[in-house]
Order: C-alpha cells, then sequence, then structure tokens
C-alpha cells in the first residue's frame, strides 16, 4: 500500500501586514499552519530578519559591537544606510533609547527628526522602538508617525498605558502599521489586540509583539504562549489572535549576562562575541519555530545564520 502523508488543516489564518514601500517593502504573515509546516498547508510569508540600531551612541553594548560599528554608531542615518549595504537585513529596528527620561531626555521632536533622516537614507522598511517609558514613548511615535508619513513604517509597539495615543496617530491619522505589546500572556496579548480594534485601527494594520526572553530566563513561558496564540488562532479560528508576531530578539540577549560578561569576568566561558552570538541565535530559532513572523537581531553573523536557517526550513 502507498504511503499517504496526513495533514492537519486549520480554520484559521493569520492575517498578512506589509511594511515599508516600493520594491522593498515586506510582506508578513499569511500562513494557515504551524511555523514550517509546509506539509500541512500554506505557510505564507517567509519569516523575515531585521538589524537594531540606535538613536544614540551603543554606549550599553559589548566591545565588539561598538567596535563593528565605530564608524557610524554616532550617526543613526549613517548606520541604517552601513546596515542596508553590509548585512543581509530585511529591514531595519531604529530604537530610541535616547528618548529615555532616565538618559538623554531627547524630546519627541527631535527624535521625529532623527528618524525622517534614517528613514530618507535607506529603502529597507523602518521600525521604529521606543525607550519603554510607556508616557514618553507615547509622544515620541506620534511625532515619528507624523514626520514619516507615506514611508508605511511599523511602530513597535503600543501597550495598554499609551495603546491611545499610538493607535490614534499611528495607526488611524498617519497610517503607520502598530505594534501591540504584551508581556508574555495570551489573554494580554488578545487584549491589546481587542483595544486597538476597538479604537478603529484596522487588524490588517496590526502585529504582535508578545513578549521574549532570552533563552534560559523563563524561556518556557514563551514557548507556551506562542504555542496558544497560534493554536487558537489555526484551530479555534480566533480572529482577535490572527495577526503576525514581531519579535524583538535583541532587545532581551543584549542584557543577559551570558551574551555580555566578558572574558576577563569569565574566562572559562569564552568569546562573548560568539555567546552573544549563539544566544541571539539559539533564541531567534525559538520564537520562530513557535510562530514569530520576524525577528530583531544586532550582528549580522546572527543575521545570516538565521537567514540561512528560514531559508532551509522554508
Amino acid at each position: 500500500m502507498a504511503f499517504k502523508m496526513s495533514t492537519q488543516k486549520s480554520s484559521g489564518k493569520i492575517s498578512e501586514v506589509t511594511i515599508g514601500t516600493g520594491e522593498k517593502a515586506i510582506k508578513i504573515g499569511g500562513e494557515n499552519v504551524l511555523p514550517f509546516y509546509s506539509f500541512d498547508g500554506e505557510t505564507g510569508n517567509v519569516q523575515k530578519v531585521g538589524i537594531e540600531i540606535n538613536d544614540i551612541y551603543p554606549e550599553s553594548w559589548i566591545d565588539c559591537y561598538k567596535e563593528m560599528y565605530k564608524d557610524v554608531a554616532n550617526d543613526p542615518a549613517a548606520w541604517a544606510k552601513y546596515v542596508q549595504d553590509n548585512t543581509e537585513a530585511d529591514f531595519v529596528c531604529l530604537r530610541f533609547v535616547g528618548a529615555d527620561p532616565n538618559a538623554d531626555d531627547k524630546s519627541p521632536e527631535e527624535c521625529a527628526e532623527v528618524a525622517k533622516k534614517v528613514a530618507d537614507a535607506i529603502d529597507l522598511p523602518l521600525v521604529v522602538a521606543g525607550c519603554g517609558v510607556a508616557e514618553k514613548d507615547g509622544k515620541v511615535f506620534a511625532k515619528v508617525s507624523e514626520a514619516l508619513e507615506g514611508k508605511n513604517i511599523l511602530i513597535l509597539s503600543a501597550v495598554e498605558d499609551n495603546y491611545k495615543e499610538v493607535g490614534a496617530a499611528a495607526g488611524l491619522a498617519y497610517g503607520q502599521k502598530v505594534g501591540a505589546e504584551s508581556a508574555v500572556d495570551i489573554n494580554l496579548a488578545k487584549q491589546m489586540n481587542v483595544l486597538l480594534t476597538q479604537l478603529g485601527v484596522k487588524s490588517e494594520n496590526i502585529v504582535m509583539n508578545v513578549g521574549c526572553s532570552a533563552v534560559g530566563y523563563g524561556y518556557e513561558y514563551v514557548a507556551s504562549t506562542m504555542d496558544r496564540i497560534r493554536l487558537a488562532a489555526f484551530n479555534q479560528n480566533d480572529k482577535q489572535l490572527q495577526i503576525p508576531i514581531v519579535t524583538p530578539v535583541s532587545f532581551e540577549v543584549g542584557h543577559v549576562k551570558e551574551a555580555i560578561a566578558t572574558e576577563a569576568d569569565q574566562p572559562e566561558w569564552g568569546c562573548n562575541e560568539e555567546r552573544s552570538i549563539a544566544m541571539e541565535i539559539s533564541t531567534a530559532t525559538g520564537v520562530l519555530v513557535g510562530g514569530s513572523d520576524a525577528v530583531i537581531l544586532r550582528h549580522p553573523e546572527s543575521v545570516k545564520t538565521i537567514k540561512s536557517f528560514i531559508s532551509e526550513l522554508a
């Protein structure tokens, strides 16, 4: 008897979201099966990989990163152009570390000016992340969304404390894509999507940032949350969870001891650049097989490896 492959059909499908404009624009989502399950159905758009840059010199980054970007790290526009010309990144993530009230406390207007210069310097799609202070991020995202109207950027991310301001400016007034951020919990993820859609933001203009942790740091919660979100989207046809996921891996890996401890402090651990790359790759592969449609990394070698990983499985 000939072998007949069994398949598991899903009733739900992830929405497709476009970020950027022109030939370099990317599409994420569109799948109706679990990640890389091409034997079960349509896998949608190939997962994308971006590189994080900062609006200010990345003083907290490990030395090898600062050395790698030493010629451009003081100029975000030049840094973004370097990423476009010298890496395999599908998009650039500009993170406004300098907007933090406890750091440089850059004004929303200053941030918008930087974002405009970065967007004008590259053809790649742009993702904009904040400093993590909800009130300040809301103001920054509103100004950046206005300054980059027509660029179709992704604002990462709106949270419960600022979703009205971010959703109204980015998603409604200026036609940008909006990231809905939650803290590794399926109910919180769904709630953020509901809040944004009730505000008037269309589901096809929303992506989810459901939270992340570096491998070894409670990652099992990330894995189980992503599994529950994707299974609810596919098997329960939960439309409020049928939204692509973007995961900023570098935001988490970039501060854990195993990735950043120097060889002088931990000689038995070996080269910290190699450790950092390994942590990025391990975490990124985990979230990609769990359901993420795009990941954000720092090291070009991490990007290269993850792109190869995706290509082999897609």
